[in-house]
C-alpha cells in the first residue's frame, strides 16, 4: 500500500490504518514533533499521534489558528534542526500553511505539513471543507512522497480520510523510530576557491547573514585567516565576536569605498547595500547559503550547502586583509555613532541600544523583520558576544514572527524578541501558546510608534499624499496593555531611556515590555544621521 505524496489511498482502507501508517512512517522518518491544529477530518491522525506521544515516541504542540501554528512549527525546526510537522483538518485550515510553508522553503527548513483532505470524490464537487489540496503549496513544498524527500526543503502530505473510522488496538510501543539526515551531498568548491584566490589586491569584503549555531565556529576561523572587513548581521552569531574586522555602519563604509569582491555567508543580509549591488555590476559577488539561491536578481555565483561544509572543502586560504583600509576608521565610526545615541537618549534607535544591554544577557535574541533586526544591527551593543540570535529571512515577512520565536525558544528561559506593533498585531493569537512552553524570563519587546515607521526609511516612498502614506504605514492607537493581559504577561511601558531603571529582567514570568520612542528625537536622529558621513 502505497500512501506517499499525492498518490491517492487505495479504496476499502480505513481512515484508522492510514492514520496508524502515515504516523509510523514519519516516526521511521525521524519526524518527532508534531503540532496539531484540531478537525474533525483529521481525527483519526490526532489520535494515532496522541498514542505515540504516550509511547515516547513523538512530542506534540497544539494551537487553534493554523497559520500560526506553521510558524511555531518552523521555529521548532530552527531549535532542533529536525523536522516538525503540522497536522491540519481539510479546506482553508490547510491552505493557512502556506505562509510558513514559504518561509521554509526559503530557508531550506525541515517544515512537514500533514494536510487531512476529504475523499478524492470529493474534490471539484463544492462540497464543505473540500479544496483542492493537491499540490497546494505550488513550487515552495516537496510534494513527491516522503521516502523521496531529502528533507532541504518543506514536505506536503495530503492524507485523504474517509468519513469515519474506529480506532484499533496499534500504541507503537515497539516501534524504533529512525534518524533524521538531511541529504546534503559534498559541496564543488574548485570555482569558490579559485575565485578566492584571484585579485585580493582590487579589494574584497565578506557579509556575513543568519548562520546555523553549526556554521559559526568554522566561519569565525574562516574570517580571521582572511582578514578581510566583515559586514555582520547580528544573526551570524559572530557580530560581536569577529570584532577588529567587524565594520560600522557597513552598508555607508560599502557604499562609498565599494570593493572588487563580496563573498556572502549565510542567508541574504538585511542590510542596504545588499539591494544597492543589484546594480553595482563591477562588484562580483559570491554566496555561500542553504537554499542555493544568489539573493540578487543579477548576474552573482552561489555554492549551495552548510558554509562549515563548505569551509572545510576548501581546506587552506590566503589572506586577503584589508586592501582598501576599510576599517582604518572604525573606531571613529563607533564613537560617532555613540555620541550621536547620547544626543537623542529618547529616540527610537538609542532605546534599540539600551535594550541591547539587557537581553544581551538572556539566554537568546529573536528579532523581527523589518525595522527592529535593522537598528539592532546598527546600533545595539558590541562589547558582550550575543551568538544565539534568530530571524525570520527567508521571504523577509513580519507574519508569524511571534509563533516562530515561541517555537525556537518553547523549551529556553530568559529568551528575548523584539518587534514592531504591527509584526505583534499581525499573530495576536500565537502567544496564547505560553502556557505550553517555558514562560519564565521570557520577554517580549514591541517597539510601539503607532504604525509602519519602515517606510519613513524609504527613499522611493516620500512625495506620497497623506492619505496614500495613511494607507501605507497603518497608523493606529492599540492599547498593549490589553493585549498583555490578554495573552497572560506582565507589562512594563518605557517612554524614556531614565524609565528602563523600572525594568527587571530578572522577574519571573513573561513581560510585554513597550518600547514608545519620542516620535520627534526618532525624527532628529535620523535626520543627523543622513547627514553623517562614512567617517572612512
Amino acid at each position: 500500500m502505497d500512501i506517499g505524496g499525492l498518490i491517492p489511498y487505495p479504496s476499502g482502507v480505513d481512515s484508522w490504518s492510514l492514520a496508524i501508517d502515515a504516523v509510523e512512517r514519519c516516526l521511521r522518518a525521524g519526524i518527532r514533533e508534531f503540532v496539531i491544529c484540531g478537525g474533525a477530518r483529521n481525527a483519526a491522525l490526532i489520535e494515532a499521534l496522541a498514542r505515540a506521544e504516550a509511547a515516547g515516541h513523538a512530542r506534540l504542540w497544539r494551537h487553534f489558528e493554523e497559520r500560526g501554528a506553521g510558524f511555531f512549527a518552523l521555529g521548532r525546526t530552527l531549535a532542533t534542526g529536525l523536522p516538525c510537522a503540522v497536522a491540519t483538518t481539510s479546506g482553508t485550515a490547510a491552505a493557512e500553511l502556506l505562509p510558513a510553508m514559504i518561509e521554509a522553503r526559503y530557508q531550506s527548513r525541515p517544515l512537514v505539513a500533514l494536510t487531512a483532505d476529504r475523499p478524492a470524490t470529493h474534490r471539484g464537487r463544492g462540497t464543505p471543507q473540500a479544496i483542492d489540496q493537491l499540490h497546494l503549496f505550488g513550487g515552495c513544498a516537496f510534494d513527491g512522497g516522503l521516502d523521496a524527500w531529502d528533507g532541504l526543503g518543506p514536505l506536503h502530505w495530503n492524507l485523504g480520510f474517509e468519513e469515519t473510522f474506529e480506532t484499533g488496538n496499534e500504541f507503537f510501543q515497539d516501534l524504533r523510530p529512525g534518524v533524521f539526515d538531511a541529504g546534503w551531498g559534498a559541496p564543488d568548491v574548485a570555482a569558490l576557491a579559485r575565485w578566492l584566490r584571484g585579485g585580493p589586491a582590487e579589494g574584497i569584503a565578506v557579509m556575513l547573514g543568519g548562520l546555523e549555531p553549526s556554521e559559526r565556529e568554522e566561519v569565525f576561523h574562516f574570517c580571521r585567516e582572511l582578514g578581510a572587513p566583515v559586514a555582520a548581521e547580528a544573526t551570524s552569531g559572530l557580530r560581536e565576536a569577529l570584532q577588529g574586522l567587524v565594520l560600522h555602519d557597513a552598508d555607508r563604509v560599502l557604499r562609498a569605498h565599494a570593493p572588487r569582491k563580496i563573498l556572502r555567508l549565510g542567508d541574504v543580509p538585511s542590510g542596504r547595500f545588499w539591494r544597492d549591488l543589484e546594480t553595482m555590476t563591477g562588484t562580483e559577488v559570491w554566496s555561500v547559503c542553504r537554499n542555493g539561491l544568489p539573493g540578487l536578481a543579477r548576474e552573482a555565483k552561489v555554492t549551495r550547502g552548510p558554509a562549515d561544509r563548505v569551509i572545510r572543502a576548501l581546506g587552506a586560504i590566503d589572506p586577503a586583509g584589508d586592501a582598501l583600509d576599510l576599517l582604518e576608521s572604525n573606531a571613529t565610526r563607533a564613537d560617532r555613532i555613540t555620541e550621536l545615541l547620547e544626543r537623542h537618549p529618547d529616540s527610537e534607535a538609542s532605546m534599540v541600544r539600551m535594550l541591547s544591554n539587557y537581553a544581551s544577557l538572556g539566554s537568546g535574541v529573536f528579532l523581527g523583520n523589518s525595522l527592529p533586526i535593522r537598528e539592532w544591527n546598527l546600533f545595539a551593543q558590541s562589547r558582550r558576544p550575543v551568538m544565539n540570535v534568530r530571524a525570520n529571512r527567508g521571504a523577509n515577512g513580519i507574519d508569524g514572527q511571534l509563533a516562530t520565536w515561541l517555537g525556537w525558544s518553547a523549551d529556553s528561559a530568559a529568551s528575548w524578541a523584539v518587534v514592531g506593533d504591527l509584526t505583534a498585531l499581525y499573530d495576536i493569537a500565537s502567544p496564547l501558546m505560553l502556557h505550553q512552553i517555558v514562560a519564565e524570563g521570557r520577554v517580549l519587546v514591541v517597539i510601539h510608534n503607532r504604525g509602519g515607521r519602515i517606510f519613513d526609511r524609504l527613499p522611493r516612498l516620500r512625495g506620497m499624499s497623506p492619505r496614500a502614506i495613511e494607507c501605507l504605514t497603518q497608523p493606529h492607537d492599540a492599547d498593549l496593555s490589553v493585549l498583555a493581559r490578554f495573552w497572560g504577561m506582565d507589562h512594563l511601558r518605557v517612554a524614556t531611556a531614565d524609565e528602563f531603571d523600572r525594568f527587571d529582567p530578572a522577574a519571573a514570568g513573561a513581560v510585554l515590555l513597550e518600547l514608545a520612542p519620542d516620535a520627534d528625537q526618532t525624527a532628529a536622529f535620523w535626520s543627523d544621521w543622513d547627514r553623517m558621513d562614512d567617517g572612512a
